[in-house]
């Protein structure tokens, strides 16, 4: 048998509220993560008082705010110095019950060959947020975001976000949220972290896609977390600027129009469920 996995947790904060942010680290507080790592992009440093919650927390204030990806590499990096095998990334809108971290560490655990797991997650009223998905095109990004036209919207969405797939089936998806993700270290070692180009958005996309080239990245539905999801990017110009510029990025690394790998990989998604 292995011996006991070093787990760790990191959150990423920006302004946040400071009873939510309670709320998750006592989410953790009765599993085996051995660290929670907090970087903090904050303009100042007034969430330090978080560290009185609990003894395992890692506070860093980084007021520069690189972004959401650079700042979780950030706190991978202290995960591979504490000797982790697997680390959690873990959005500060998070709170979850029961024992999700203790599954999903064993499901790992068990399955060498993951490099990344994300449970099921759930709005407040408790319905799925269709979060695993097929690689994008340009065109999936726009009906996705803008529901439009809305004849043809829910056909694409429903194979896009992979809807028709029935609710407890665990699978392999090429795109994993990075809201509530499961990073097998030694892969990440492999693969590489967050590319730092990405400032919000597409991070988790880009690698999730690094990660399903050599290892296998899992919807693990067995578990659920709830997510305080608000579209930010729907409601603020500055935040739909960045969304716009992670998507050039992206496009650009992987292709926009032609993408032969794009096509090869959403197809052997789909012949799971043939």
């Amino acid at each position: 048998m292995d011996k006991v996995p070093f787990v760790t947790v990191s959150i990423v904060l920006y302004k946040n509220n400071f009873e939510k942010i309670s709320k998750i680290i006592f989410c953790f507080q009765k599993t085996e993560a051995k660290k929670i790592i907090i970087i903090d992009n904050s303009p100042s440093d007034d969430l330090r008082n978080i560290i009185n919650i609990d003894s395992r927390i890692d506070y860093t204030h980084i007021p520069s705010n690189p972004g959401f990806g650079s700042a979780h590499n950030i706190a991978i990096k202290k995960s591979m110095e504490y000797g982790a095998t697997y680390h959690f990334v873990c959005n500060p809108d998070i709170y979850f019950n029961g024992d999700v971290i203790g599954k999903m560490v064993d499901y790992m655990r068990k399955n060498k060959d993951v490099g990344m797991l994300m449970p099921q997650i759930l709005n407040q009223d408790g319905s799925i947020q269709y979060l695993p998905k097929l690689l994008p095109s340009l065109f999936s990004i726009f009906i996705r975001k803008f529901k439009k036209p809305q004849f043809y919207y829910k056909k694409i969405i429903n194979q896009y976000e992979l809807r028709f797939v029935n609710e407890g089936v665990i699978y392999k998806a090429p795109v994993l949220s990075g809201c509530f993700t499961l990073l097998n270290l030694k892969a990440i070692r492999e693969i590489g972290m967050y590319d730092d180009s990405y400032f919000m958005y597409f991070e988790d996309w880009d690698l999730s896609r690094r990660m399903y080239e050599k290892y296998k990245t899992i919807y693990f539905p067995k578990v659920s977390v709830y997510h305080g999801y608000e579209s930010g990017a729907n409601k603020s110009i500055k935040l739909f600027i960045i969304y716009v510029n992670s998507a050039i990025a992206y496009f650009n690394k992987w292709g926009w129009f032609f993408d032969s790998k794009r096509k090869m990989i959403n197809e052997e998604i789909l012949s799971q469920f043939e």
